[in-house]
């Protein structure tokens, strides 16, 4: 078979849903919510170009599920059907020509900039890493009845997605968010039911499975983004990530989104902790996490999908026929490349390419941080109704932030925390 009729094939889930290609759109934080924390007119619009542009599943950034537990300033928070028709009109446009569209429910637990919430919370009160101490606080230990609240709340927002007119959800159990940091030795060091044992820190992820399940009923998929591990001294280990994978499967989740990584230990974006680069071999055959992937479809015949590095349509194709993944996860490409789907399935090339993101000032980009707002700006781009600019200067993005930046302070405001998706 040629590379685009691989990636043309439908796939079907478990519970009976019809994908019409191998194409995933993976999560990327748009940061297009309202002051009400509700969905806006710029997200009916970006994702109806995605939904234009031929992507046969596509993930929503992370939408959070308690207004008081913010990732980023511009977050969507779905407590309740108090949003519900701006909600809809979202879903609306993200699913027309034929388009599965998953919301993605999160929670960041600790994982949210100084200044964004009245406090953080996490399994444990461990703080971040010294260098990183000034722009994330030591989180408060959730108390046991906050933990079983978070898992309803996790079950209610489903609820709200499903009635919204969306084809589905996904938890957010990678990068370093609260789920991830339940499953986490690292970041759970709690010794009751919640924590202890690696089957006591994957109680939270299983409940939040059930919640929703109970919320949506069985035939409304459920996927997970889970790390195939934090990269991280005494985090969540392969092992223990493929333990998982076999629970949630057992469970009855549909779909598992392999990532890895948290911000401490970026692997999500190619670097690991110690900042060297991804192997070579893995290069070669693009994909960050297939290696991993591999492992998982010796564990479990759930469906599963791997983003990061893919860069041409015979690396996808090779790596659906090699059986390791089911689909493949595209993510910053789609930010200047909205049709890139229809292109890789009509045989061709993209435009476009990812390329680093760099200002030329050292510090700023030993950071990373132009990684997340020049992408963001893209996205808004495109929100707006405008095309993509794929050579717009990192240097000119910078600077714009940093007037924009200065006229809140002046104004009186908070200035915005640079955050990733």
């Amino acid at each position: 078979m040629t590379p685009q009729a691989v990636l043309a094939q439908t796939f079907t889930l478990p519970n009976g849903t019809v994908l019409k290609n191998r194409l995933f759109k993976s999560a990327m934080s748009e940061a297009l919510g309202d002051r009400q924390r509700a969905a806006t007119p710029e997200l009916a619009r970006l994702y109806g170009a995605w939904a234009d542009g031929g992507i046969g599943l596509c993930v929503t950034g992370n939408v959070m599920i308690d207004k008081c537990a913010l990732g980023e300033p511009g977050n969507v928070v779905i407590e309740d059907e108090s949003n519900l028709v701006e909600l809809q009109a979202w879903a609306q446009a993200a699913t027309r020509n034929n388009t599965q569209c998953w919301v993605q429910l999160n929670h960041p637990g600790k994982q949210a900039p100084k200044g964004l919430n009245r406090e953080t919370v996490s399994p444990s009160a461990v703080p971040f890493r010294a260098d990183m101490a000034a722009f994330f606080s030591t989180p408060r230990e959730l108390t046991d009845a906050e933990v079983r609240d978070l898992v309803q709340r996790f079950g209610r927002a489903a609820a709200v997605v499903k009635r919204a007119g969306f084809s589905g959800v996904q938890i957010h159990g990678a990068h370093g968010y609260l789920v991830s940091q339940f499953l986490s030795p690292h970041h759970n060091r709690r010794t009751d039911e919640w924590g202890g044992t690696p089957e006591k820190r994957r109680r939270f992820v299983l409940a939040v499975l059930q919640a929703m399940r109970e919320n949506v009923g069985p035939g409304f998929p459920i996927g997970i983004k889970l790390n195939s591990a934090d990269f991280q001294r005494g985090g969540f280990t392969e092992e223990e990530s493929l333990d998982t994978i076999r629970a949630l499967a057992q469970a009855g989740i549909d779909l598992v989104e392999i990532s890895g990584g948290t911000y401490e230990a970026p692997a999500m974006t190619g670097v690991k902790a110690d900042a060297a680069p991804v192997k070579g071999s893995t290069r070669q055959r693009e994909a960050y996490f297939l290696a991993f992937a591999e492992k998982a479809r010796q564990a479990v015949k759930v469906p599963l999908v791997v983003t990061g590095g893919f860069r041409s349509a015979e690396g996808m194709a090779q790596a659906i026929e090699s059986g390791a993944v089911d689909l493949v996860g595209l993510a910053r490409i789609l930010a200047i490349e909205p049709d890139v789907p229809a292109r890789l399935l009509a045989g061709q090339q993209p435009r476009e390419t990812v390329r680093p993101i760099r200002t030329g000032i050292g510090m700023i980009d030993k950071m990373g941080i132009m990684e997340i707002t020049w992408y963001t700006g893209q996205l808004k781009r495109i929100g707006r109704g405008e095309a993509p600019k794929p050579r717009e200067s990192a240097l000119w993005v910078f600077l714009k932030f940093i007037a924009h930046q200065t006229g809140l302070i002046r104004g009186g405001k908070k200035p915005i925390k640079l955050r990733a998706s």
